[in-house]
């Protein structure tokens, strides 16, 4: 007999509490569903399922080897359905959550030049600071910048980013340039509220040692834009992510402070609910994105 098939009746008898309700579902008689899982027993010498004229339960081998034939099994689909997906072409609603700064200073071309490939698909993009969860707002992939811990989504690595202390030159020519993290403690500060990352206001020295900036801030937004331009005004000291601050340090418009001390490294990620059936325009977004961010820093 085909093992996957006397797999896939074993799973069903066991879903279904019968060996007649899973013949239904193959088109297979009573007794030939339950030669299936006989066969696989008898190669195992083990009891699977315990039957009864009522119901079937399973042993404490049937409880393990069930788990293992669902994940060959959803493996092998998903096997199957990347072969397919090759010839699919991506289509539907993609609803898309990012980040406010990332979104409005940098995925604007990227999503032009996707829709420009891919006609087919429409886009819902929602920006947004705060981590929505994406199988109860129905996204279908989200960008997201730090360190995430949970196990139920699927991530993939885009581009790393780094954390950036910076102030203008007109407000370091009025204040002064700060030498160190208790300087900066002293200074006024502008500082985002949503932060979700950890080693926020922490710098390292070259003895790797963590200096946390701490004291009172001067401002708080939950928009970084703003206090990028808080900064550019020579408001304070600001302290953000390098791809809403780096292009502006490298005008000269803002100024890299503390240049001995290491800042925080973190990473854009694309995040998405599941690895098993991905559908082709959230495959096809992901690795579009991914090819053109290229792996840079931002």
């Amino acid at each position: 007999m085909d093992r996957f098939t006397s797999m896939q009746i074993f799973i069903a008898a066991v879903e279904e509490g019968s060996f007649a309700a899973a013949a239904r579902r193959f088109q297979l008689s009573p007794a030939m569903a339950g030669k299936h899982v006989s066969a696989i027993e008898s190669e195992l010498n083990v009891r699977l399922l315990q039957r009864s004229t009522r119901r079937l339960s399973m042993t404490d081998a049937g409880q393990r080897y069930y788990v293992r034939c669902k994940a060959i099994l959803e493996a092998m689909e998903e096997a199957n359905r990347e072969a397919s997906d090759i010839q699919t072409t991506p289509r539907g609603l993609l609803r898309i959550a990012a980040p406010v700064a990332f979104g409005a200073m940098h995925l604007g071309q990227i999503v032009s030049r996707y829709l420009g490939q891919f006609p087919q698909v429409t886009l819902d993009v929602v920006l947004d600071d705060k981590y929505a969860d994406l199988l109860e707002n129905r996204i279908d992939v989200a960008i997201r910048v730090g360190r995430l811990d949970d196990p139920l989504l699927v991530t993939r690595r885009l581009a790393p980013c780094r954390m950036m202390l910076c102030a203008s030159p007109a407000y370091l020519q009025r204040q002064g340039t700060p030498e160190t993290p208790e300087d900066l403690s002293r200074a006024p500060r502008l500082a985002f509220s949503q932060a979700v990352s950890t080693g926020d206001w922490t710098v390292y020295d070259i003895q790797g040692r963590p200096h946390t900036i701490e004291g009172a801030c001067r401002m708080t937004a939950n928009n970084i834009q703003l206090l990028l331009e808080a900064a550019l005004a020579g408001t304070g000291i600001a302290y953000g992510p390098s791809f809403v601050f780096g292009e502006h340090i490298k005008q000269g418009r803002l100024i890299t402070l503390l240049p001995a001390y290491r800042t925080t490294e973190l990473t854009l990620q694309a995040v998405y609910p599941s690895a098993i059936r991905i559908p082709s325009k959230v495959r096809s977004f992901v690795d579009f994105i991914a090819e053109a961010l290229g792996d840079a820093p931002l």
